[in-house]
């Protein structure tokens, strides 16, 4: 077991400080954010008004940046569904058919021009 600890001022602050801290939702960093890209105030001074630290505010802001990153990103990847795989499966043995019969009558044309010289 590790040592007990001391019972100082700062320890009893923090102590205070980390069982009454407060939690906000996604949907408050969100506002805070947004109130953030409007502009009308600093971040310093918006973080005041909420009683937040800047550092915690641009982590807030980081995450919020990345995720939405991360979904446009996701627009670009967007998976195909089984219906549309089927059809481009069958669309691409149609292709293949055609440039095979392709090659075989131009080989015939080829061999009968040949037979001509």
């Amino acid at each position: 077991m590790g040592r007990p600890r001391k019972s100082s001022p700062e320890n009893f602050i923090k102590d205070i400080r980390r069982k009454t801290r407060r939690i906000f939702t996604a949907e408050q960093k969100i506002m805070i954010i947004m109130e953030a890209l409007r502009a009308e105030v600093s971040v310093s001074e918006l973080c005041r008004r909420h009683n937040i630290n800047e550092s915690q505010f641009y982590k807030w802001n980081k995450e919020f940046l990345e995720a939405g990153k991360k979904r446009l990103e996701g627009d670009l990847t967007r998976e195909a569904t089984s219906d549309e795989v089927m059809e481009l499966k069958q669309e691409n043995t149609r292709l293949k058919e055609i440039v095979a019969d392709l090659v075989l009558r131009y080989d015939i044309v080829k061999k009968s021009l040949d037979l001509l010289d």
